[in-house]
């Protein structure tokens, strides 16, 4: 009884908290941060001033693990409670009053500040970058959990002046001391707290303007000059479609985009400023195989559905999630056309459905849904109102949504109520199926693509013929020939290569149009049962994906030619993750004879790709060629219990299963048992508790 009283006393002090805190508006926040790099740390002071609605006896900011040296209360000194999580003021505050309140602070943050390799020889290296979303902004900067608690926020950040500093706003201006730098940046407008973000490096920037007068600022390495423009190709044209197709003004001062090495996801929409990681800093030739121009797109539709407009909970998160995927499935649509938009869509319909047919099926207003849910099943059900309400009243009803709620929360209901207004009809029908519902409607859904599209509708006739007879009655030449589509070729090829004429294949093999051949490339199993020239032809694409399977499968097919594929692509990297080079290394080091003298340079070149300054991309592939063909050295074993640590939650799985792999081997066990005077704390403690 007495741990039940506790509870519900508790319960109701955090509802009094929030209670009180909706009788409070923090309107704005400067804060002075001085990142500490080697040690891991930020210092930071910020103050506050907010307005109290209703009389109220505390306030309270969220606080993860900081030490606070003073706190003044509108200049004075005042008593505080720091619970480790939140930092509360009890005080008599009176309604329709203003108040300022600072706050000095040391924080060291286990998440959301990410400090990358700062310990190793290579300064150019060296990155601090955040992630708010999810991992809290509260763990850097006293501030709100609450999405709902929005702020105008100006940052100024403090750090060694050979670096670039980067943060939400437009840059005010800087400040030299000695060997530091202060750089002021400046918000107009209020934004919630998980969207604030910074980033330091050694970057360079090339400034775009967009149609309507807004700067665009984007960050490379300096290393990566040539691959500025592949990487940020199509920038300007898709803020400038989404400007117009939403038709809302861009909402905030200026737009930033941040390379960062080892990042948690894709990218992240910082207000103004999109963080996104490094693996899509890519030259032209692989532009083909992997572009940033999705994220790029997603990311700043966000700066509208999200930044302007934010969810009041996670109940709502299709609002984010759907809406940005959606635009920038249109943002392609505009650039690559409408094939490859409606058979995008039919992609991601099909792993809905799959998904569905799995018992995996989810409501977009579970807030515990998936992001296959949140996003895909999200874009397809702004696609499919679109549809039933018409382009006018669809446009109409957005930019009433938008400019009603601007930089204010929003819920579902919100949303549908501006549609229903616009369009003046009941969406409860729409609601229930694409909302509520966790199935989606996929016949329907597949039959909008086919009055879209003629190549799917083409597709779509195939699938039916499929299931009346067998394949090898169908005529796969007629719908080869009877469309200029890649998308339906490239399926074609992809799935029913076996059965398509000799003459089709042939003519894949002399044409120029890289994805088709790239089709045709990945589809052939053995090289060998193909003209020999033919095949080898793909070593010539301007395609590392391409490259790399043409490269393996004709080492496969002729060996006494392996000396001469190899000397052919030797030097290639190929993309961020090194795909060609990686292959290539283990290629050379299992030809027998291939530059005898330095198969130990190559294999020390493979092995070293595991270390930490690496991308976890490239030191996954060097993993797993090395646990496939040669085994590893100690120096790859420290380097894998290093990675069971890591920050980004995919690679820390991938590498904590290899390692239970690799404890089940006596050998390798024991080797790691006399490695562990040599690991860090954190490393060591995994090893011993997977042992035990």
């Amino acid at each position: 009884m007495k741990r039940l009283i506790t509870v519900l006393f508790l319960l109701q002090a955090i509802y009094l908290l929030a209670q009180h805190q909706d009788k409070v508006d923090f309107m704005h926040g400067e804060a002075q941060i001085f990142p500490l790099a080697k040690e891991g740390y930020v210092k930071g002071s910020v103050t506050y001033t907010f307005d109290v609605l209703q009389d109220v006896d505390s306030v309270f900011l969220d606080a993860k693990n900081m030490k606070f040296t003073v706190i003044r209360l509108n200049d004075r000194i005042v008593k505080h409670a720091n619970s480790g999580k939140s930092i509360s003021i009890k005080k008599k505050f009176k309604g329709g009053k203003s108040y300022k309140l600072e706050l000095d602070y040391t924080a060291r943050p286990e998440q959301t500040v990410y400090f990358i390799n700062w310990n190793d020889d290579q300064p150019d290296n060296d990155q601090i970058w955040t992630q708010g979303q999810g991992k809290y902004t509260s763990h850097w900067l006293p501030s709100f959990d609450d999405m709902t608690e929005k702020v105008e926020f100006d940052l100024n950040l403090t750090f060694d002046k050979n670096y670039e500093v980067i943060a939400n706003g437009k840059l005010v201006g800087t400040k030299e001391t000695d060997s530091l730098k202060t750089w002021s940046f400046d918000m107009k407008e209020p934004m919630s707290s998980y969207l604030l973000a910074f980033a330091v490096g050694k970057y360079e920037k090339k400034k775009l303007i967009s149609t309507k007068g807004t700067p665009i600022e984007n960050y490379f390495y300096q290393k990566d000059k040539e691959r500025a423009e592949p990487t940020y190709r199509y920038t300007k044209e898709i803020f400038d479609f989404l400007e117009e197709e939403i038709g809302v003004a861009y909402p905030w001062q200026n737009y930033k985009q941040v390379p960062v090495h080892d990042f948690l996801y894709a990218g992240m929409e910082n207000t103004g400023c999109t963080i996104f990681s490094d693996g899509y800093v890519i030259d032209s030739v692989a532009f083909t195989d992997k572009n940033y121009v999705n994220v790029n797109a997603h990311e700043l539709a966000h700066q509208w559905f999200g930044n302007l407009v934010t969810e009041r909970s996670g109940d709502h998160h299709w609002l984010h999630e759907g809406f940005a995927t959606y635009y920038a499935y249109l943002a392609e649509k505009e650039i690559f056309g409408e094939e490859y938009f409606y058979w995008k869509l039919y992609e991601t319909l099909t792993a809905l459905q799959n998904s569905i047919e799995k018992g995996q099926g989810q409501s977009l207003l579970d807030p515990r849904a998936s992001s296959l849910t949140f996003y895909e099943k999200g874009a397809w059900a702004i696609f499919m109102l679109r549809e039933e309400m018409g382009d006018r009243a669809f446009k109409t009803g957005i930019q009433s949504y938008l400019k009603k709620h601007a930089f204010a929360n929003v819920t579902v209901p919100d949303f549908i109520g501006e549609m229903e207004k616009s369009s003046g009809t009941d969406l409860s029908g729409f609601v229930e199926v694409w909302l509520e519902d966790t199935t989606l409607p996929f016949d329907m859904a597949r039959k909008k693509l086919g009055e879209k599209s003629i190549s799917l509708k083409s597709l779509f006739s195939l699938q039916e013929e499929l299931k009346k007879q067998v394949g090898t009655d169908i005529d796969f030449a007629s719908y080869w020939n009877s469309t200029n589509s890649i998308e339906l070729r490239k399926y074609l090829l992809q799935n029913f290569l076996q059965a398509m004429p000799g003459e089709i294949v042939a003519g894949v093999f002399d044409s120029d149009e890289l994805e088709l051949r790239q089709a045709l490339a990945l589809a052939i199993q053995d090289a060998g049962d193909y003209p020999k020239e033919k095949f080898e032809s793909f070593l010539n694409d301007d395609s590392y994906i391409t490259l790399e399977n043409a490269l393996f499968k004709l080492w496969m097919a002729y060996p006494e030619e392996r000396n001469t594929y190899l000397e052919k692509t030797k030097g290639i990297i190929g993309l961020p993750n090194k795909n060609v080079r990686l292959m290539w290394l283990t290629l050379a080091i299992l030809t027998e004879g291939y530059e005898g003298r330095n198969t130990k340079l190559y294999f020390d070149e493979l092995s070293g790709y595991t270390a930490p300054e690496y991308s976890f991309e490239v030191r996954q592939g060097a993993f797993q060629y090395l646990k496939e063909a040669f085994g590893f050295k100690d120096s790859n074993l420290m380097d894998l219990a290093q990675a069971t640590t890591h920050h980004s939650w995919q690679f820390k799985k991938f590498s904590r299963n290899l390692m239970m792999e690799l404890l089940e081997d006596k050998v390798y066990k024991e080797r790691f048992m006399t490695l562990l005077g040599k690991l860090k704390p954190e490393e060591r403690r995994y090893i011993e508790s997977k042992v035990k």
